[in-house]
C-alpha cells in the first residue's frame, strides 16, 4: 500500500544509503543506552568548545582594526568549526562502531 504522499529528498537518499550498506554488507545494528548516552556527551562537548570558540571569536572581532584582521579572524572560526565538527564526527563514528566489535 502506498504512503501518504511522495516522500522526501532526505527520505528518498536514506534509503539509497541504506542500500548502499546492504549491497557492502554492513549491519545496521541498534545503538546501546552506554553507546546513545557516549553520543550525546560527545556532541554536548562539541556544542560547549563551539560556543567559547564563538565568545573567543566575537571579543577578537572587536579588538579588530583592520578588514584584514576581521578576515583573518573569520576564517580561523570557518576553519575552527569544520575541525571541531570533523572530531565530533570521528568520535561519533568510533563510538558506533564499538558495537561492531
Amino acid at each position: 500500500m502506498p504512503s501518504d504522499g511522495p516522500k522526501s529528498a532526505y527520505e528518498l537518499a536514506m534509503e539509497r544509503l541504506r542500500q548502499k550498506d546492504r549491497e557492502a554488507g554492513v549491519e545496521e545494528r541498534p545503538l546501546t543506552e552506554k553507546q546513545k548516552a557516549a553520543i550525546a556527551e560527545a556532541r554536548q562537548v562539541y556544542q560547549a568548545r563551539m560556543a567559547e570558540r564563538e565568545i573567543l571569536h566575537r571579543d577578537a572581532l572587536h579588538k579588530a582594526q583592520t578588514r584584514e584582521e576581521v578576515e583573518k579572524l573569520e576564517s580561523e572560526l570557518a576553519r575552527d568549526r569544520d575541525r571541531l565538527a570533523s572530531d565530533r564526527d570521528r568520535k561519533i563514528a568510533e563510538i558506533k562502531q564499538e558495537s561492531a566489535t
